[in-house]
């Protein structure tokens, strides 16, 4: 099992060093000057090219994204221009509003959909299943972000039973429960398409496994139905389910950034938009490094979990 992980740990390294080459790369291609962005109506031309001297934006491209790998691996990942602070400091202090609403989001889609698929599959052709498929086509067909605004003019505007935005009020003592108020719609917003897939592909893979000689031998062995498909269907099912899992993990932490400028999140979401309209490279830079290796993390500890379950995949 060491083995294993060590090669999934390295492994990795290639994945986030192309990451960072591409996203380097297209971040120095799009049109406009940090120092015009970051100077304002002082952006005359004099100053715009001794501030582009001062924080290196002079030099050529392959020596400033040497710098910044070399700082990157030194875990320095440069100053804001506009907050004027250290990018670490600001990713750090917006991630933990990402992890709650992300988190909860997984979390709602991995249950609801798993619980779905099940259903579905093991009343195949039933109306439960009917109506499983219908909520699974219209999960992956409606906009996340289209959905979020119906839901904030229904339950925020019509009915006034939730916050339209936020994550606490400005008032009050923002507990818990001001909290849960306020992550109610962009959790389920959020999970609705990751639902409908996770949804979809559980279904699948238990329709695969109800009709493997195993599952037959417990019903003939007289194992009542439901433990037929919760412990045994579906432990086994769960095999090829837990790495789609790892990819809605990265799905839905990436997702969080339209989601999180629709309600207004304080998050790496709503950091990342700010920061690319005021042109802030080094700050987009290490949100999308930071967010990439997240997802890299993910897969990493799905495929353990995975080899867990089935030891063939280890060798």
């Amino acid at each position: 099992m060491g083995v294993y992980i060590l090669k999934r740990l390295v492994s990795a390294f290639p994945v986030l060093a192309g990451i960072s080459i591409i996203v380097f790369v297209v971040l120095s291609l799009i049109p406009g000057d940090p120092a015009t962005a970051i100077l304002g109506s002082y952006a005359t031309p004099e100053n715009v090219e001794r501030l582009n001297r001062y924080l290196g934006l002079d030099a050529p491209l392959w020596q400033r994204y040497f710098i910044w790998l070399l700082n990157l691996l030194h875990g320095d990942l440069g100053r804001s221009y506009a907050l004027n602070r250290p990018v670490l400091d600001e990713i750090l202090d917006r991630f933990s509003a990402t992890l709650v609403l992300a988190g909860t989001a997984f979390v709602i889609c991995s249950v609801m959909g798993i619980v779905a698929g099940v259903i579905s599959a093991s009343r195949q052709y039933s109306l439960a299943d009917t109506a499983v498929t219908f909520a699974v086509i219209l999960g992956i067909s409606v906009p996340s972000f289209f959905l979020g605004m119906m839901m904030i003019l229904l339950f925020a505007v019509s009915l006034q039973w939730l916050p339209a935005s936020g994550m606490y009020s400005s008032w009050g003592t923002g507990g818990v429960a001001d909290l849960l108020r306020h992550l109610l719609m962009p959790s389920l917003v959020l999970s609705f398409v990751a639902t409908g897939v996770i949804a979809r592909f559980t279904r699948s893979a238990m329709l695969e496994v109800l009709r493997q000689d195993f599952i037959r031998t417990a019903r003939a062995k007289g194992v009542h139905e439901s433990g037929v498909v919760w412990r045994h269907a579906l432990k086994a099912a769960m095999v090829s389910v837990i790495p789609l899992l790892g990819i809605q993990a990265g799905f839905v932490l990436s997702g969080s950034v339209y989601i999180e400028m629709v309600f207004q999140w304080p998050g790496l979401g709503r950091m990342l938009i700010d920061a690319i309209l005021k042109r802030d490279i080094l700050l987009v830079q290490g949100g999308v490094i930071f967010v990439a290796a997240c997802y890299v993390l993910f897969n990493i500890i799905v495929d353990i979990v995975q080899s867990v379950l089935d030891p063939r995949i280890r060798s």
